[in-house]
């Protein structure tokens, strides 16, 4: 029986639930927001298919890379609308092509995030974009696993974690017409936190609801109704590139709107570092705490490709980096590189050295923001999530960053391209 002692280990995948074959675990949400398996003990029948599917209980070993890519689009309209070099939808669009089935993450009616899978291109254009989220996974993976055995070719692309848990989902079996891809994930912050930061900051929620959610739950929690109907918003892009590039994107939320004419009207527009749901995401004061020490990451969940920026484009290789946004492809199994070679797409040979240049994604243990309870306390006082934020984010995210990438890179840089390599890093992160 799965029983969560330490919320370390626990990644939220939901394997366990969508595995227990008599359907007595649910997942329940926290006092943080985040959501964790609880069992029915009078339905359970201990038959122990919950801790054989999870994938902090059973690990795999690491796999190795076997190519480094630097990619882009030469679609540029598909690029723009991407979160870095566009690699997604030409991968969806090969599957769709083939008669295949595309699982990805999506926006609901409250915009928060969960899987869904797609049959025909259209319905893939919504998975698009990078959701700093942790998608609710449903019932994915008995669908997923319902196609494989159809003989269908599936694309399932998800978090290393949610990679894990399918593979673990499937008990490990090697389905020729599964590609699993994964990307380089900072961690995931929480549902509850964002459920809130977006009825404080654009309303739309049924405020008698929320006194009751809040009698039910006790003080201490983040818990909020979902958005209604009188919600504002009418779409929301973590990664919008198209008004200050790649490398300074925004986080744009757009007015819902009945006319087309209207339907790009902003509501508000903010380069990441300077939005304050951003600021605490990227501070990690409000991760999962397994994302913290991250047990599903670099090789350990078999993933056959893994996608992320390439953001070492700005020091190692300006000139392929045209501020449209470049992307990473680790190839990871023979499978993977054979769908991935019949793409149309520019790519340029790299190293995992330079690949690890100024991108956290890659890391296993990310220290917890040293004021991540206060900020949870000043919230459960009643502060806003921004306010709570800007008492816990004493310095500019922006000199936060730099600080850290300096540090993590230039060791690696030297060994990479010598002294005159962290001259030239140096030079670009000061401008």
């Amino acid at each position: 029986m799965i029983h969560i002692t330490d919320k370390k280990n626990c990644c939220g995948c939901s394997a366990c639930v969508q595995r227990c074959p008599k359907q007595c675990i649910r997942l329940e949400e926290d006092t943080e927001g985040f959501l964790y398996p609880q069992v029915d003990e009078e339905t359970c029948i201990k038959c122990g298919l919950c801790e054989k599917v999870c994938p902090i209980m059973n690990q795999a070993d690491k796999l190795s890379v076997l190519e480094v890519l630097a990619v882009k689009n030469p679609n540029d309209e598909e690029r723009m609308n991407s979160s870095s070099g566009g690699v997604f939808l030409p991968l969806a669009r090969e599957v769709i092509n083939q008669g295949g089935v595309v699982f990805g993450a999506v926006y609901d009616e409250s915009w928060e995030v969960h899987h869904v899978y797609a049959e025909k291109i259209e319905d893939v254009y919504p998975m698009m974009g990078s959701k700093y989220l942790q998608s609710k996974i449903g019932n994915s993976f008995k669908d997923a696993e319902r196609f494989l055995k159809q003989g269908r070719e599936v694309l399932f692309v998800g978090s290393p974690c949610q990679i894990a848990g399918l593979r673990t989902y499937l008990r490990n079996k090697q389905y020729p017409n599964l590609l699993a891809v994964d990307f380089l994930c900072h961690g995931v912050p929480s549902p509850g936190v964002w459920r809130r930061y977006l009825a404080e900051t654009y309303g739309g929620y049924d405020a008698k609801e929320q006194s009751r959610l809040q009698a039910t739950a006790g003080k201490n929690s983040v818990l909020l109704s979902s958005l209604n109907a009188t919600s504002p918003i009418g779409d929301i892009k973590f990664r919008d590139k198209r008004e200050s590039g790649w490398k300074k994107f925004r986080f744009v939320v757009l007015k819902k709107s009945a006319s087309k004419a209207d339907q790009n009207t902003v509501l508000s527009s903010d380069i990441h570092y300077d939005n304050p749901f951003m600021q605490g995401f990227l501070s990690n004061i409000y991760l999962r705490p397994s994302c913290y020490e991250c047990k599903c990451k670099n090789g350990v969940n078999h993933s056959d490709l893994t996608i992320g920026d390439y953001w070492a484009a700005r020091v190692t290789d300006q000139d392929f980096d045209d501020d449209k946004g470049v992307g990473l492809v680790l190839v990871n199994t023979s499978k993977g590189k054979k769908y991935f070679d019949g793409l149309n797409l520019t790519v340029r040979n790299s190293t995992l050295d330079k690949a690890h240049l100024c991108n956290g994604g890659f890391n296993e243990h990310t220290h917890a923001h040293p004021k991540r309870a206060l900020f949870f306390a000043l919230i459960y006082q009643g502060k806003t999530i921004k306010d709570a934020v800007d008492i816990c984010w004493k310095i500019s995210l922006s000199s936060r960053i730099k600080n850290k990438t300096k540090r993590l890179v230039k060791g690696v840089v030297k060994q990479v391209l010598g002294d005159k390599g962290v001259k030239v890093i140096k030079t670009a992160l000061e401008k």
